[in-house]
């Protein structure tokens, strides 16, 4: 009875984190929890009875999105292809806009935990990143945060409908591919470049060190 109850109200959590991927997405950070509620069909009483105010939505949505993406690197490495677990990873978390969070970098005090699970996520997409490299399958100067913010650029809105989103994810994943081509412009993104687009502005660090 009791996993019952976990699995549905896991269900409840994603289908909320859906309608605030949608919300964030389009009206960017600012945008008030009412209009998560009406998204996901539920009352704004009942989100905030489950999960306290604002700032413990917020960071309870980016929690699960972390989760998210560390299945679905997980489904990756244990793809028998190399090139096409790091693809599918791609895809599934376009697929549930896993980067439209993104727009609450620095909007949200974060938690030890939420840093730990971040670098336990981008951990296991280096590995998947570092796998199809060794394959053969994926530009070598290609790293897992250059995959990450290819992720997010495609959870924002306007990207077109799903159609084009379809077409043009399949072209920015041909330009993963290794073969002949111009090597990348600029430095490689770094881990101090990703984390301090989240470090909360009221805090001297946020990830507990």
């Amino acid at each position: 009875m009791k996993r019952g109850r976990q699995a549905e109200a896991r269900r409840n959590d994603l289908l909320v984190l859906d309608a605030a991927r949608e919300v964030f997405a389009v009206h960017g950070p600012d945008a008030p929890i009412g209009a998560v509620a009406e998204r996901a069909g539920v009352g704004i009483g009942t989100l905030y009875r489950r999960y306290g105010g604002k700032a413990d939505l917020l960071r309870r949505l980016c929690m699960l999105a972390m989760e998210q993406t560390i299945e679905a690197a997980e489904a990756a490495l244990a793809a028998e292809d190399a090139w096409r677990g790091l693809a599918g990873y791609v895809t599934t978390c376009v697929g549930f806009r896993s980067g439209a969070l993104g727009a609450l970098a620095g909007t949200v005090e974060t938690t030890p935990e939420l840093w730990e699970t971040s670098r336990r996520g981008r951990a296991l997409l280096e590995e998947v990143v570092a796998r199809a490299r060794r394959a053969g399958g994926l530009r070598p100067d290609v790293t897992a945060l250059d995959v990450s913010w290819l992720v997010e650029l495609f959870g924002r809105h306007g990207v077109g409908d799903e159609g084009v989103r379809r077409r043009l994810l399949a072209i920015a994943l041909d330009g993963l591919r290794a073969g002949a081509a111009e090597p990348l412009p600029g430095p490689a993104p770094s881990a101090a470049d990703y984390e301090g687009r989240w470090r909360h502005p009221g805090t001297a660090r946020g990830d507990g060190r």
